[in-house]
C-alpha cells in the first residue's frame, strides 16, 4: 500500500515548482510516496518541465485556471481519494495525502518526521509543520484558529496586530503561542497539509464553492466537526515563498473576501445575531466591492489580460 500521495497545484511557478520537487524528491526515509502535479493553465513552461524533468510525477494539465480548491481535487481523485459512504474502507488509496503548494521547499526527513508525528497521534485527522519564510520569519498561517465573528472582529479592527500576545486578540494566528511548542489547533495551512485517508473519506474532499483562500479552513473545520483532531508540528521546518502563485492573479484580494463570506454563511451565519450578521456581511461585501473596483481599474486584466 502507498504510505503517501503528494499533490501540488501549480499557477505560473515554474522555477520554484522545479525546486519543491527537486526537495520532494530527496526526501528519506521507510515509506513510499507518489507525486501528481496539477498544473491550472500556467502558461509559463511549468507543465512542460515537470514532463521532462520528473518524468516519475503524474501530470494533469488544465486548460483553464479551475481554482485551488478543484484541482487539489483532481489529484485527490487520481489517488482514489473520495467520500464513502457508510464508512467503507478503501484501503488502495495512500495513507495519507499532502497538499503541498509549488513555492514550498522541503528538507530530507520531512516527509518521515511528518508521518512519524501522524502514527504517534492516532486522533489526528490533519497536520502541518512549522513554515517560515524566505527571511526566516514565521509564516503565521501554519496554525490557526476559526475565523468565528469574534475572532474575525478583532482582526478586521486590527486589534490581533496591537495585541500579538493577546489570548482574545490574537487568537486567529495564535501569536500567543511559543512557535517552538506542538499544539493542537484548529486549523493548518494548505501550502502543507498533512491528512489522515480516513478523515478523508468521513468527510469528504475540499469545498469547490471556494476559489482560491478559505478551502482548507473549511476542509479543516468539517475535519475537526467529525471528531478528528488538527495538530502543528514545529519539529519539522518548511520553507515557504508565500503567495507566489497568488500574486500573479489580479484577482486574490476580491477571492479573500469572497472565501470569507462563504465560510461565514457556512458555518457562523445561522447561529449570529441578526445585528452583528448584518454588520459581517456589510463589511465583507464592502470590502469585495472596493478590491474589485480596484481590481477593474488598475490591474492589468482591465487592459485586456485575463484575470485567472
Amino acid at each position: 500500500m502507498l504510505d503517501l500521495g503528494i499533490v501540488i497545484v501549480s499557477y505560473k511557478t515554474c522555477d520554484l515548482l522545479r525546486a519543491c520537487l527537486r526537495s520532494v524528491y530527496a526526501s528519506q526515509g521507510p515509506f513510499t510516496f507518489e507525486v501528481c502535479v496539477v498544473d491550472n493553465a500556467s502558461l509559463d513552461g511549468s507543465a512542460e518541465m515537470v514532463a521532462a524533468e520528473f518524468p516519475q510525477a503524474t501530470l494533469i494539465v488544465n486548460e483553464e485556471n479551475v481554482g485551488y480548491p478543484s484541482a487539489n481535487n483532481q489529484g485527490l481523485r487520481a489517488f482514489g481519494f473520495q467520500h464513502v459512504q457508510n464508512g467503507n474502507p478503501q484501503t488502495e488509496v495512500p495513507r495519507f495525502a499532502l497538499l503541498l503548494n509549488s513555492d514550498t521547499e522541503i528538507p530530507p526527513d520531512a516527509l518521515a518526521k511528518m508521518l512519524s508525528f501522524m502514527a504517534e497521534h492516532q486522533k489526528a485527522g490533519a497536520a502541518g509543520p512549522k513554515l517560515v519564510r524566505p527571511d526566516g520569519s514565521l509564516d503565521l498561517a501554519c496554525r490557526r484558529s476559526f475565523p468565528t465573528p469574534e475572532v474575525s472582529l478583532y482582526r478586521m479592527l486590527g486589534l490581533s496586530r496591537l495585541f500579538p500576545r493577546s489570548r482574545r486578540f490574537g487568537e486567529y494566528n495564535l501569536t500567543y503561542l511559543d512557535p517552538d511548542q506542538p499544539a493542537e489547533v484548529d486549523s493548518v495551512v494548505g501550502a502543507f497539509m498533512l491528512v489522515r485517508r480516513e478523515a478523508i473519506q468521513n468527510v469528504g474532499l475540499m469545498d469547490e464553492t471556494f476559489f482560491m483562500y478559505g478551502e482548507d479552513l473549511d476542509w479543516a473545520y468539517r475535519i475537526k466537526d467529525a471528531g478528528w483532531e488538527i495538530h502543528y508540528n514545529p519539529a519539522v521546518t518548511v520553507l515557504h515563498v508565500k503567495k507566489a502563485s497568488t500574486r500573479q492573479n489580479p484577482r486574490a484580494q476580491v477571492e479573500f473576501y469572497r472565501a470569507m463570506d462563504i465560510f461565514y454563511r457556512k458555518h457562523f451565519a445561522e447561529h449570529t445575531p441578526l445585528w452583528l450578521h448584518g454588520l459581517i456581511v456589510s463589511a465583507v461585501t464592502a470590502r469585495r466591492i472596493l478590491e474589485q473596483v480596484r481590481v477593474t481599474l488598475f490591474s492589468p486584466a482591465s487592459q485586456g489580460e485575463s484575470a485567472t
